[in-house]
C-alpha cells in the first residue's frame, strides 16, 4: 500500500451508473482516499461537480494523474481502462461483470504489470459466503446444488458474476451447480444456494438491501490496493489480510 500523508487518489471509471454514483457519494467517508477524475461514456453537462473533475471515455488522455480506478461499467467499456492502467503502471479495482474470455485473458496479462483485482462481488457478506458454499459442497457429496439470484430488471449479464463465482466455489467443493436468475423490480442482490439430499434441504443465504456495501467494499479494496507489487488479487486475501 502506499505509505504517505497524502490521500490514495482515485479514478471512478462508469460514473455515472448506479455503483458509479455510490462511490462518488461514499469516498468521502474516507479521509485517506481522494476522487480526482470521475469517467462516464457520454461528455458530462458540467464539468466539476462537488469538486469532482468529470470526463468522457474520449476524453481519456487528458485525465490527471491517479493511483488507482476503479470500475464498475459495462463489458464494452472494460477494455479502455484497462489499457489506461497499464499504460500509466497504476492499480486497477474492478467490478465489471460479464467480461467474455479475451477480456479475463488480457486481465491476467496486465497483472504482471499492474495490481489488479477482479470481483463479482464486494461485500463482506459475500466473501464469508463463498467459503461457506465451499465448505458445504465438500461435506455434502452427491447432493444437488442449485444457486438462485435474483437482482433488479436492469441488470444484463445473468447468471449474474457472483452466482458464477459461487458456482465456482461449489465446484471447487465437488458439487455440480446449476443455475436460475430472476429480474425484477429494484432488487439489489440476493444469491441463494441451496443443496438437497433425501429428505433434506440446506439453504446458504447473502441478500443486499442497499448498493453501498458493495461501494464501501470496492473503496476498501481500493485503498488496500494502491502501491502495491504487481498481481492478481483476490477480494478475501486483499481485505482479511
Amino acid at each position: 500500500m502506499i505509505e504517505s500523508q497524502h490521500p490514495v487518489r482515485l479514478l471512478v471509471h462508469g460514473a455515472s451508473g448506479r455503483m458509479g454514483q455510490a462511490l462518488l457519494r461514499l469516498a468521502d467517508e474516507h479521509e485517506d482516499l481522494s476522487v480526482v477524475a470521475a469517467v462516464a461514456r457520454s461528455k458530462p453537462a458540467q464539468r466539476v461537480i462537488d469538486g469532482v473533475p468529470h470526463f468522457a471515455v474520449s476524453e481519456l488522455g487528458g485525465l490527471p494523474e491517479f493511483d488507482v480506478a476503479i470500475d464498475f461499467s459495462l463489458p464494452q467499456g472494460f477494455d479502455v481502462i484497462l489499457a489506461l492502467c497499464v499504460s500509466r503502471g497504476r492499480a486497477l479495482v474492478s467490478g465489471t461483470t460479464g467480461l467474455d474470455e479475451a477480456q479475463r485473458k488480457a486481465l491476467d496479462e496486465a497483472a504482471r504489470r499492474i495490481p489488479v483485482l477482479w470481483a463479482s462481488n464486494f461485500s463482506l457478506g459475500v466473501a464469508v459466503l463463498n467459503e461457506l458454499v465451499e465448505r458445504a459442497a465438500a461435506a455434502l457429496p452427491g447432493w444437488d446444488c442449485d444457486i438462485v439470484e435474483s437482482h433488479h430488471v436492469h441488470k444484463k449479464d445473468a447468471p449474474s458474476g457472483t452466482a458464477l463465482t459461487l458456482g465456482e466455489c461449489a465446484q471447487a467443493g465437488g458439487a455440480a451447480p446449476r443455475y436460475a436468475a430472476l429480474r425484477a423490480g429494484d432488487i439489489v442482490g440476493e444469491h441463494m444456494v441451496q443443496f438437497t439430499g433425501l429428505g433434506e434441504r440446506v439453504e446458504l443465504v447473502h441478500r443486499a438491501t442497499s448498493r453501498d456495501i458493495f461501494a464501501r467494499g470496492a473503496l476498501q479494496a481500493a485503498w488496500r490496493l494502491a502501491g502495491r507489487e504487481p498481481g492478481l488479487y483476490g477480494m478475501r486475501g486483499l481485505l482479511f489480510d
